[in-house]
């Protein structure tokens, strides 16, 4: 497998404050305070002491940020050594998991006349711009899928959270998704659908991905605040159980003020899943009962982002780490440009 890197803006750039719902970048505590703290007293961090609080979460999200590496390598292998799946088919993808939906757009995407025409009267609904709803899987396998999450997480194995909007959830690499599921996934179903639908950002050359699944339960996190995705392309497929409400919303692309922008609020029905641009900014509304989980895979074009990272927007200065890391590849250009540690 070709190497993959991460920009060195993740240890400083997008850190999630929730309970301020901000997302800030963290050089400094004086250029901090420079930029944020008026921000903060508006959102009511009025105290020196709650700004201290703030600080000290920051700190302790980059010591996160710079351990991962490490971390996740000792969880995966921790969770091999003493987890026992309950449904151990699921990590092994097969067709009869998937909608026959969704196999007919692919047999069309394969076809020698495929056209984004002949796949958009396949997908039939464009929910917001570009953003795709279709059925990926099949009930019995969302309901097998879930078992095996909720058995997983019931179990004394040790968990790594998503990301830092998401406090529950799983990795699915850590978990042993990545090479017999999620990669198939990717190369062989969606990417003939991504070739089409998103040509201009990388759809065809997706190499790499980041998967996980998010929880949302009465008591545990409702909903998602407005973001973007670290992503060119992502697909997001409500897996279940019962719920009421929490449907997902879609603004502008990340450039567009919120000001300027009208948010189209979108269903997410149980085996259907959301395709669209990771720039394209969105959220979940709150439940109001139930669990919700849902299957999260950021698609990443090495292609695309070794030019500009997305999430900083400038040249990525790259940052050996694991797995498939945040999608960077080495470009002779970049090759000077890479550190080889984390700390």
């Amino acid at each position: 497998m070709e190497r993959f890197y991460t920009c060195n803006c993740y240890f400083r750039d997008n850190i999630f404050l929730e309970e301020y719902k901000l997302h800030v970048r963290f050089v400094s505590e004086s250029q901090f305070r420079d930029d944020y703290q008026n921000i903060l007293r508006s959102l009511g961090c009025v105290s020196e002491s709650q700004f201290r609080d703030v600080i000290g979460k920051i700190h302790a999200e980059i010591e996160r940020r710079q351990n991962y590496k490490l971390k996740s390598a000792e969880r995966a292998a921790t969770i091999k050594e003493i987890y026992k799946p309950l449904h151990q088919h699921v990590y092994h993808l097969q067709e009869s998991f998937l909608a026959p939906e969704l196999l007919q757009m692919v047999k069309h995407c394969a076809s020698t006349d495929a056209t984004v025409e002949g796949l958009m009267k396949l997908i039939q609904t464009e929910a917001a711009p570009r953003v795709f709803r279709f059925p990926v899987f099949r009930k019995e396998f969302c309901n097998d899928l879930i078992e095996e999450l909720e058995h997983f997480e019931q179990s004394d194995a040790p968990k790594g959270r998503p990301n830092t909007m998401n406090n529950y959830g799983i990795l699915l690499n850590e978990l042993g998704f990545d090479e017999s599921f999620i990669t198939p996934l990717r190369e062989v179903y969606l990417r003939p659908l991504t070739a089409l639908l998103y040509s201009d950002c990388g759809g065809s050359c997706l190499d790499s991905h980041k998967a996980f699944v998010v929880k949302y339960a009465m008591r545990e996190d409702l909903e998602l605040c407005y973001h973007y995705d670290n992503a060119e392309v992502t697909l997001n497929v409500s897996l279940g159980k019962d719920f009421t409400e929490g449907n997902l919303f879609f603004g502008g692309m990340r450039q567009v003020p919120l000001s300027e922008t009208e948010c189209v609020e979108v269903e997410h029905h149980v085996t259907e899943g959301l395709l669209h641009r990771g720039q394209h900014m969105h959220g979940a509304l709150p439940i109001s009962s139930g669990t919700r989980w849902n299957l999260i895979i950021w698609m990443r074009a090495s292609r695309e982002r070794n030019k500009l990272c997305p999430m900083c927007g400038k040249r990525p200065t790259l940052v050996e780490s694991y797995g498939f890391s945040d999608g960077f590849t080495m470009d002779p250009d970049t090759s000077r440009n890479v550190s080889c540690s984390l700390t």
